[in-house]
């Protein structure tokens, strides 16, 4: 900044649950760590015992503090009230930077920035999707409604920041090209993350890691173990780990099956500690953006089998046989078979480990963040940008 004083962030976002809170966690430790001063908003009624243990470790790091307040998931009255709560907090801590992450994260930091800024306070207003929003269907109602929102905060937006292209391509095919200034910056990992786990004795041939939701695949991946069971004729082992609002129904699902013995399940954990209990990965999804456990996977070195959604492809290769087709249980069942028939067949076809770690570590990602952060803030007037070209940050 034109003083050298350290920049203030404030990064608001919904759920501190899943990838966009271990985004965050990354940029505020890596900022905090360059002499920025960080802060966090985010919902208070979503999270459990693991969410608050990784709060615990950020709030050293966030000199700006930490802020939690009800956000709820759909729109509604209650929204007004967290809006007006957010305001008063954040007008408070006078930040340079508001960063908004996901749909409602996305609205409180541009409409409070927006605020600020009509009583005459500078600050710069980035926005990322991570997905979020962008998994409506645009011939439905609440799709062309939500799509209609995006364009419309756009105006009241400095920088739209896309975590991988297939978000940025989706972005315009639903909601138009931005008419903002956008850019590119893939997730990172941690340079310390980047060495293999191994599993540990009597570990389960498949692992389930994430949300215990129907967008995130779990009835897909009970689905092709069982198929999987079948085609190599003997009876296999795998773990599902994670929380969410469905969970009853797949354990109900594994009993009708009779796959309750064979399918263990664990709440919310450290992925490395996870990792540890399975010999391959699975992602299942039915929608993604750059899903960070994709990434942690790969960086632990443990052989992977993913829907081809999203930003994956971006990750593995479009090409890559590892890759199954969306939606698809008898697909996955396909890849997983053949892990087990050939088993080093599906490590052999990972990524080089070398060009993945210089294309998503999370030195390379906070950089160009910091960038991004630094121009806005230190050149206002270039804030707004009439359709200003596409940026690509942080590719090799």
């Amino acid at each position: 900044m034109p003083d050298n004083r350290p920049l203030r962030i404030i990064h608001c976002f919904r759920s501190p649950i899943g990838g966009i809170f271990r985004h965050v966690r990354d940029l505020a430790e890596a900022h905090a760590r360059a002499g920025h001063e960080v802060g966090i908003l985010c919902d208070s009624t979503t999270g459990g015992a693991h969410e608050d243990a990784l709060f615990d470790e950020i709030r050293p790091h966030l000199a700006l503090g930490l802020v939690r307040l009800p956000i709820h998931r759909s729109v509604g009255l209650g929204d007004l009230t967290a809006f007006w709560r957010s305001y008063k907090e954040i007008r408070s801590l006078k930040p340079d930077v508001l960063h908004g992450h996901g749909a409602k994260g996305g609205a409180v930091a541009r409409i409070i920035g927006s605020v600020l800024r009509a009583n005459r306070y500078r600050v710069a207003r980035l926005y990322s999707p991570h997905g979020g929003s962008l998994h409506y269907d645009r011939g439905t109602l609440t799709g062309r409604a939500v799509f209609s929102m995006e364009r419309l905060q756009e105006r009241a937006t400095d920088q739209i920041v896309f975590v991988c292209d297939f978000e940025r391509r989706t972005y315009e095919a639903k909601v138009g090209r931005p008419r903002v200034s956008s850019a590119l910056v893939y997730n990172g990992i941690d340079d310390g993350e980047f060495s293999r786990v191994h599993a540990r004795a009597g570990a389960v041939d498949f692992l389930y890691i994430g949300m215990l939701r129907d967008l995130k695949g779990p009835d897909l991946f009970i689905d092709a173990f069982a198929r999987t069971e079948r085609a190599v004729g003997r009876p296999l082992s795998a773990m599902m780990i994670g929380d969410g609002p469905q969970k009853q129904e797949y354990e109900q699902m594994m009993l009708e099956r009779g796959l309750g013995r064979r399918i263990g399940m664990l709440p919310a954990m450290r992925t490395r500690d996870a990792f540890s209990f399975a010999n391959t990965v699975v992602v299942p999804s039915r929608g993604e953006s750059m899903p960070y456990i994709v990434l942690e996977a790969l960086a632990a070195e443990k052989p992977l089998i993913a829907s081809a959604v999203g930003g994956i492809p971006e990750v593995l290769g479009a090409a890559s046989p590892a890759l199954a087709r969306p939606c698809d249980a008898a697909s996955l069942a396909e890849i997983m078979t053949r892990s087990i028939n050939e088993p080093a067949w599906l490590r052999a076809a990972m990524p080089e480990p070398q060009g993945f770690r210089a294309r998503f570590c999370a030195s390379t990602m906070a950089a160009s963040m910091l960038g991004l952060y630094e121009r806005l803030a230190d050149r206002p007037e270039e804030r707004v940008r009439p359709v200003a070209p596409f940026r690509e940050i942080a590719r090799s």
